[in-house]
């Protein structure tokens, strides 16, 4: 069993409501949640359940109304903006549905983004753009833009840029939704690869059992609140193409 040194994130009776007064919108109404080191956890439920505002919290894109949220040993619903901005940047890395790539940039140059922003020196900006591309199996398209890739690939070049800069949690946001059963496996290989072998931890939302399956645990949200979470005893496995 985990002891309590592995929880990287907690959530206790977090709470998060959207206007005031009688148009208030209570989107999570006392949600329980740890996470550890190297979990591979996938978020479901329906629209509406309070998934994505979850997320949200967890990236550090927003805070609780009430309730505590630990992250590393901080209480993030203490911190101001740039506070959480630090921390987004140092220890968070974000994959989405959509691509987001510059469309006139190389894979490298795309990469590389977020060391940019960071200060990084040109020299350490290519070593570790290279290498995270390597870790996605791209190193050799680094000069190609995001028009020369296929959807895989531009998908692979937007994980090198949520794992450049050596982040703690990688959370992905529909990360299958924009392609295809097969480069959708691909994808989830990759994301159980990294973890396994760089020890990142996933935090995924999916609406797809079938990509949930590559978890080793499963959320499920309902009406703002976790529902049940369920243990995958073979998480990886690669389900059959229909």
């Amino acid at each position: 069993m985990a002891s309590k040194a592995d929880i990287l994130i907690s959530l206790r009776g977090v709470t998060k409501t959207f206007g005031q007064g009688p148009t208030a919108f209570q989107a999570l109404k006392g949600v329980d949640m740890d996470v550890r080191k190297g979990d591979f956890i996938a978020v479901m439920g329906p629209s509406g359940s309070g998934k994505s505002t979850t997320m949200n919290i967890l990236g550090c894109l927003d805070v609780p109304t009430a309730g505590q949220f630990l992250f590393r040993g901080f209480a993030i619903e203490t911190l101001d903006r740039d506070q959480r901005a630090l921390l987004r940047r140092r220890y968070l890395g974000f994959v989405f549905q959509g691509f987001n790539l510059l469309a006139r940039t190389t894979a490298l140059e795309n990469v590389e983004l977020p060391l940019l922003y960071r200060g990084e020196d040109r020299a350490t900006r290519h070593r570790m753009g290279m290498a995270a591309l390597d870790k996605v199996g791209l190193a050799d398209w680094w000069d190609h833009t995001p028009a020369e890739l296929s959807g895989g690939q531009q998908q692979r070049v937007a994980i090198a840029r949520a794992i450049v800069t050596q982040p703690d949690v990688l959370l992905a946001d529909e990360p299958t939704g924009n392609l295809d059963s097969e480069r959708s496996v691909e994808i989830m290989e990759l994301l159980t690869d990294l973890n396994r072998q760089s020890g990142i931890t996933v935090l995924m939302v999916t609406h797809e059992p079938d990509m949930a399956a590559f978890a080793h645990t499963v959320v499920h949200f309902k009406d703002g609140l976790v529902d049940r979470v369920e243990a995958n005893h073979r998480p990886g496995v690669v389900p059959a193409l229909n």
